[in-house]
């Protein structure tokens, strides 16, 4: 997929991603060794953002397992389409239930879902597991046996192989600490907040319209915010969002008013809006 870690860096920015020298590395050593990608980082810092833009220059189909307390197989893998099943049923009753299990428990009636899709079919695809930290210990066992042999066994249709293995990234936010098996299937890349001049050059990026001036000043405001003993620092996302607030509301320049009329869009808690507004110090930024 890339020929080179500069590749990598050139086609995820001609889709809007600039990615650190790090990410670019550790991207390409994921293609080209077919492992598993697990990022880990704060959220808004990119994590589902590069499997997204993985696929768009790969021209690869992305499939997302967004995972949450609860997520089980039928949800992650497949389940059988029983409300189908029972017509099927209902509409054959001469028959035997030798010829009616044999029909009922065939393709026509299985519906899969993302880990089964991603391992089906010639096609290129990009496997997204979001947010794996979100799921319960149990499913990180059906993650190990899908990414190790990337196949899955239904009892009634047999072993389904991946003839084309999916790129494959797992995201997690770290709310719960991985099981060093899962851990050792992937290769690693932790995603923390951009340094001043990366993130400078995305908000002019993705704001373009935003002055030069003005995006560094967003910038270096946003660092100082991050430097605070905060509930919820901001992100990259609610910095992008930020600089196009200014840009919605007119603003040429950083001042008290408008820095603390638009708190909200990068602070979320009102505690954390209060401590900024005692402490920042636009002069010293």
């Amino acid at each position: 997929m890339f020929t080179s870690v500069d590749d990598v860096s050139a086609r995820l920015a001609a889709t809007g991603y600039l990615a650190s020298p790090a990410v670019a590395t550790t991207v390409f050593l994921a293609d080209r060794l077919g492992k598993p990608l697990l990022v880990e980082g704060p959220a808004g810092v990119g994590k589902t953002e590069l499997a997204k833009a993985v696929a768009e220059v790969a021209g690869a189909r992305l499939v997302r397992l967004q995972c949450y307390e609860g997520v089980d197989e039928s949800r992650a893998l497949y389940e059988w389409n029983h409300a189908k099943q029972l017509l099927r049923i209902s509409a054959g009753r001469d028959e035997t239930w030798d010829e009616t299990r044999t029909d009922i428990f065939s393709e026509e009636f299985l519906l899969t879902r993302p880990l089964l899709t991603a391992i089906r079919g010639d096609d290129p695809k990009v496997l997204l597991i979001d947010e794996t930290d979100k799921a319960d210990v149990e499913v990180e066992g059906l993650l190990l046996e899908v990414l190790s042999d990337f196949q899955v066994t239904v009892p009634e249709l047999g072993t389904i192989a991946a003839t084309r293995r999916p790129f494959v990234v797992l995201t997690s936010n770290a709310s719960r600490e991985l099981s060093e098996a899962l851990r050792r299937r992937c290769l690693f890349l932790h995603i923390g907040f951009p340094d001043e001049e990366l993130e400078r050059r995305i908000v002019r990026l993705k704001v373009p319209d935003l002055d030069e001036t003005l995006a560094t000043s967003v910038v270096r405001v946003v660092g100082a915010l991050r430097a605070m003993d905060l509930r919820k620092v901001p992100s990259v996302a609610e910095t992008i969002d930020w600089a196009r607030t200014l840009l919605a509301l007119g603003a040429d320049t950083l001042d008290e008013t408008v820095v603390r009329d638009s708190l909200g869009v990068l602070l979320k808690h009102h505690d954390d809006v209060q401590k900024a507004t005692a402490k920042l110090d636009l002069d010293a930024v």
